[in-house]
């Protein structure tokens, strides 16, 4: 058995996953303010996600273990040099997650009027720290002779790092207005279909800009591999339009089966544009922390392996369980949000 391939593709997969499955939760928290034209049809809206949202974040504390486990010499460093995003981030989650609970707890205005502020920032903070996430490691991070770097809010403000963060944003609001027009009927759902259609056309424009001053500015030079992450963007250009044209076409279900390959993509762009590093500089490209030496040695991974060939199929049942058991559109099946 090959450690060094099978570690970095399930850290990959279980990220994707992640993207795929916490992007429609993200994109639902920014629209439902927006789509939702009273209390009720907010309610509605957030029932129409409630049944998974805590459910699929199990797979960032999934990709989470494996970091911690698998390779330990990366995830110390990329903790504590990406801190303020990370945190950011774990900030928004958690914000979010309480809101969406607590909100139909509060029965006056003013108090679902500041839920839903805190629903729209929970998605929002999340959707923007991944992408600058994503864009700066892209781009290169500032490592010194021992692998170690800290980045500042001026390392955030790189042109590719900030059209990333647009990207990833745009594609995770298409990806839950997708999720509505799906999974929602009448109004709100024809709503979710329209905004998804805007998002959708805004996320292939940013995506492409990303492709654009990737290779324009300094950021090019981090790539150990441009052309497969050029290919990677181009599809995700592509991925976005049809995604469009399905939703045009009234063909939500396909739409939604789209903007799941769109959120997948990033993830796919930085294995494919940073292998088989896992950690680039942005000072001395072609350098940096390699996968072989961030990964924890054999006998540790043999262990962790037995572990995973057991838990990572169960987590896998858990989630088609429970999307089979609330197969049916939102409504039909009663929740408590």
């Amino acid at each position: 058995m090959t450690f060094g391939l099978v570690w970095p593709a399930l850290l990959g997969l279980l990220l994707a996953g992640y993207f795929v499955l916490a992007g429609f939760d993200y994109g639902v928290q920014m629209l439902t303010p927006w789509l939702g034209r009273d209390d009720r049809e907010r309610r509605a809206l957030l029932n129409a996600f409630g049944p998974f949202f805590l459910g699929n974040e199990v797979w960032l504390v999934a990709a989470a273990g494996v970091l911690f486990g698998a390779f330990p010499f990366l995830e110390g460093r990329l903790l504590s040099g990406m801190y303020f995003p990370f945190a950011a981030i774990l900030a928004g989650i958690v914000v979010g997650n309480a809101a969406v609970q607590l909100r139909s707890r509060h029965r006056g205005a003013s108090a679902r009027r500041l839920w839903d502020g805190l629903i729209f920032l929970g998605g929002l903070v999340p959707a923007v720290g991944w992408g600058l996430v994503t864009g700066r490691l892209l781009a290169g991070v500032p490592l010194d002779a021992r692998n170690v770097f800290s980045i500042g809010p001026a390392d955030l403000l790189h042109p590719f790092v900030l059209l990333c963060g647009a990207t990833t944003t745009a594609v995770f609001l298409a990806h839950g207005a997708a999720f509505l027009a799906w999974r929602t009927g009448g109004e709100p759902g024809a709503r979710a279909a329209r905004a998804g259609r805007r998002a959708l056309l805004m996320a292939a424009v940013a995506a492409a800009a990303v492709l654009v001053t990737g290779f324009l500015t300094s950021a090019r030079h981090a790539l150990v591999n441009p052309w497969p992450a050029l290919a990677t963007g181009v599809a995700l250009v592509v991925v976005l339009l049809a995604g469009a044209a399905l939703l045009r076409a009234g063909r939500t279900g396909r739409a939604f089966a789209a903007t799941s390959c769109a959120a997948a993509l990033p993830v796919v762009a930085l294995g494919a544009g940073l292998h088989p590093f896992a950690l680039v500089s942005s000072g001395a490209p072609g350098t940096g922390l390699r996968l072989a030496e961030a990964m924890a040695e054999a006998g540790t991974l043999r262990i962790l392996t037995v572990f995973a060939a057991v838990m990572v199929p169960l987590m896998v049942l858990s989630q088609v369980w429970n999307w089979w058991m609330f197969r049916d559109r939102a409504g039909r099946t009663p929740t408590y949000l």
